[in-house]
Order: C-alpha cells, then sequence, then structure tokens
C-alpha cells in the first residue's frame, strides 16, 4: 500500500532530486517509509542504491553526471570535484570512470565504489557548473594528470587545455609548485614538453626521437614566412640552418576532417615554397621508430644538398 503524497504523485520526487538522484535523508523527510526504499532498490527494481545512502530515481546505467552528482551529495557539504570529472563539466570529453572529490581535511568520509576522496589544505574556491561544483580548471587537470598512469596520458590531458588556450603553462607550473608532490613526476616532465610548445602526444614522441637522431637544433611550432613576410605555415618541428619541416598529422590527432584538410594544404604552401617536408603519422613514430629515424636524417640530408629558400622563422613560438 502507497503511503504519503509521494505515492499520489510521483513527480513529486523527481522535483526534489538533481537529475534523478537523490538523499535516502530526503527520501525519508518526503514520506517514502524504509521497506518502500528497499522495495524500489531490489535486484530488478525500479530505482537503485549508487552509493550509501543515495538513490537514483531509474533503474537504467548511470550517466556520468549523474554518478558526480552522487559523489558530491555523498561526500556533503564543502565538498566539490576534481580531475576527469570536473573537466567534463569545462567540456572536456573524459570516461566515465571514477569521481575524484576534493573536501576539507577535517571531514573523514573515505572513498568508496566509483567515488575517490582527497581530502586537502589546499581546497579552492569551487566554480559552479551546470549545478556542480567544480575545482577551476587548472587544479582539476592537475589532479587529473596526478593518478595517471602513463606520460602519454598525462601528455594528452595537459597538451589539449594548453592547446585550446583555457590554461597557460604559467598557471599550471605555479599550481603544481604550490600543490602536494605526491604523482608530480609525470606532469612536471609534460609541463617541460608543453613549455617548449609541443601541442599533442605524437609531437612530443616525435621530440624524443630528434633528440637521438644528432640533428641539428630542432624547434617545434614556429610561424614560417617568405621573404616578403607572408605566412606559409607552422609545422610542427623546423630545422633552420636548411630549411626543413617535419609534419605529424593523423586524423586521430585533428578535429575533423576540414582540419586535416587543413594540414594538407599547409603542407602543399611549403612545398611550393621549396621547403623540404617530411611527413609522419602517429602511430610509425611507436611501431618503427627506426625507420622514422632514418627518414628524418635522409631529408635533412636532402634540404642541405640544395640552396636554402628565401624563408624564415618567428622570433618565439606561435607567432
Amino acid at each position: 500500500m502507497r503511503r504519503g503524497r509521494w505515492g499520489d504523485d510521483p513527480k513529486l520526487l523527481d522535483a526534489a532530486s538533481m537529475d534523478g538522484v537523490i538523499r535516502v535523508a530526503e527520501l525519508s523527510r518526503l514520506g517514502v517509509s524504509d521497506s518502500a526504499i528497499a522495495g524500489r532498490c531490489r535486484k530488478g527494481g525500479t530505482w537503485q542504491r549508487l552509493l550509501p545512502g543515495i538513490v537514483l530515481l531509474g533503474n537504467g546505467y548511470p550517466s556520468p553526471r549523474q554518478r558526480t552528482i552522487a559523489a558530491l551529495m555523498f561526500c556533503g557539504r564543502g565538498s566539490m570535484v576534481t580531475g576527469k570529472a570536473a573537466m567534463a563539466q569545462f567540456g572536456y570529453r573524459t570516461h566515465s570512470g571514477d569521481v575524484q572529490i576534493l573536501m576539507p581535511m577535517h571531514r573523514r568520509v573515505q572513498s568508496t565504489d566509483f567515488v575517490v576522496v582527497e581530502r586537502t589544505v589546499r581546497l579552492p574556491t569551487p566554480l559552479t557548473r551546470s549545478g556542480i561544483d567544480c575545482a577551476p580548471l587548472v587544479r582539476a587537470v592537475l589532479d587529473a594528470a596526478r593518478r595517471t598512469k602513463t606520460l602519454d596520458t598525462a601528455r594528452a590531458l595537459i597538451a589539449e587545455v594548453v592547446q585550446r588556450g583555457d590554461v597557460s603553462v604559467r598557471d599550471l607550473s605555479k599550481e603544481l609548485e604550490a600543490g602536494s608532490i605526491r604523482g608530480s613526476a609525470l606532469p612536471r616532465e609534460v609541463l617541460r614538453e608543453v613549455d617548449a610548445n609541443v601541442h599533442s602526444v605524437p609531437e612530443a614522441e616525435a621530440r624524443k626521437l630528434w633528440e637521438r637522431s644528432g640533428l641539428p637544433e630542432m624547434v617545434f611550432n614556429r610561424e614560417i614566412c617568405d621573404a616578403g613576410g607572408k605566412f606559409i605555415a607552422m609545422p610542427d618541428g623546423w630545422i633552420d640552418s636548411v630549411a626543413f619541416a617535419w609534419d605529424i598529422d593523423s586524423l586521430d590527432w585533428h578535429l575533423s576532417p576540414a582540419d586535416y584538410r587543413a594540414t594538407l594544404e599547409r603542407r602543399t604552401r611549403m612545398q611550393n615554397a621549396g621547403i623540404v617536408v617530411l611527413p609522419t603519422v602517429p602511430s610509425a613514430l611507436r611501431e618503427s621508430p627506426d625507420r622514422v629515424m632514418a627518414d628524418l636524417c635522409s631529408h635533412f640530408a636532402l634540404a642541405a644538398s640544395r640552396p636554402r629558400p628565401k624563408v624564415s622563422i618567428s622570433a618565439r613560438p606561435g607567432g
């Protein structure tokens, strides 16, 4: 037998929830009995328990947003989401795994299920994004990077926010120095690479290969202009002494087919200006590094064998 107004007006519970996520205490306040909650949350029921004391008013797989809301409800007042879950609220594509939560040191909530609790003495002022309290992006990115297991994963996280212009290398470095040293080794290495103006994971891999090649200095992501100062292109790698460009490209590392077409057009402009261009796909950097290094050296030799075209490099990265 249904009891209370909630039985006559199911929309009452939806209105009291956030995206269908609600505390058990709130359900009780609205007159839902413990037995009714247990019955609806049993296997095959119409509701489900997401976390201790937190219920989803539905039996489908919870969305990343619902999991994030549940984590914040579980952790309570003063908590905020950080890491990849916070990055998702800032518009970044992240997986729907664990939800990392920051909270004050005096709180004693423990990590459980998909909730990763991190108590901190450096609790930032949260930013509210679509109703969810988030750590500022600079903190969220580094909190995510500190929990990565590989250099490539850390590179992808940090390089993307820098390339999009949402966070500067300077701000990331300041935040990293101010925070815990735990898990900071990979972010520190990535920041050294990004500060050298290496924009993506494959470009970073390319930089490692060039360092092994013994070739003259290579700079990354510099604008190249013709004799009249007209912009030609900004190749991934550039050896200025012989006007040699290295292009790392693939649809995997561009936002759309239109971006890929722009890459091909850029390469054509360089070749028309007399620049020797070596195109390399990212998979070759990992699967055939020796062959790529041989290509790098042979194309450098080709560039050195012809008169250098009248092109010039910008004074600093990016222009």
